[in-house]
């Protein structure tokens, strides 16, 4: 039996989703983020020594990462949909999206949220004027920038692609959901109707649908 270790409001999310995907058994052990921190609880070092989520059971293994967990249920328990071969073009394709997820797109994410926090933290009166004047100019001058950068580039591939790659679904539909549904909380997702299709289609899915009623669905962090 799979137990997920699913922290509310969090990339535990597209773990639900690509398990319902591939129908397979398992159960959610819900955490509740700290009210003032919004940090996972210290009960999830028991799991993992991060004590962060994802992170996954399976009888005595453990596995953590986005990335590694959707690679080990895919080749796990996935259909050939889901195990694209290395002699088939879109391989590469799944490849690049399942890395490029958290290695390109959501570190900015998180600068953004962070930089973004930054005014509104507790600190010397005479102080927040240049703590904002910092931030302001971070966020105007190098991470809106490069975030739109990106976000044009995924549009574009979008907009030539059902899917991240191709017609069909794939683990970089599920790896890329959260840094996306995340980004469209961030930026004018009408101007991005690429992205926002890919949204709408993903949301609509009946798997996806089962996955927020059983782990809770997504709410905007900032």
């Amino acid at each position: 039996m799979i137990t997920v270790h699913h922290l509310e409001n969090s990339r535990s999310l597209r773990i639900v989703w690509m398990l319902e995907e591939l129908g397979v058994e398992y159960r959610i052990k819900h955490y509740k983020r700290d009210s003032k921190t919004m940090l996972a609880p210290a009960e999830l070092r028991e799991i993992h020594p991060l004590g962060k989520s994802p992170v996954i059971t399976d009888d005595d293994t453990v596995v953590a990462e986005s990335g590694a967990i959707i690679e080990y249920l895919a080749n796990r328990y996935g259909a050939p949909q889901w195990v694209i071969p290395a002699s088939d073009p879109r391989w590469l394709q799944e490849r690049y999206w399942l890395h490029y997820a958290e290695g390109s797109l959501m570190p900015l994410l998180v600068m953004k949220l962070i930089f973004s926090h930054i005014p509104r933290s507790p600190m010397p009166f005479f102080v927040k004027p240049v703590a904002k004047g910092i931030s302001g100019k971070v966020i105007g001058s190098f991470i809106n920038p490069q975030l739109r950068t990106q976000l044009d580039v995924i549009n574009q591939h979008l907009s030539e692609h059902t899917w991240f790659t191709g017609n069909e679904l794939s683990s970089a539909d599920i790896m890329m959901s959260f840094p996306l549904q995340a980004a469209s909380a961030r930026a004018d997702i009408d101007a991005l109707p690429a992205i926002k299709r890919f949204l709408e289609q993903m949301e609509a899915r009946p798997a996806y649908q089962r996955a927020v009623e059983s782990a809770g669905p997504l709410t905007p962090m900032g």
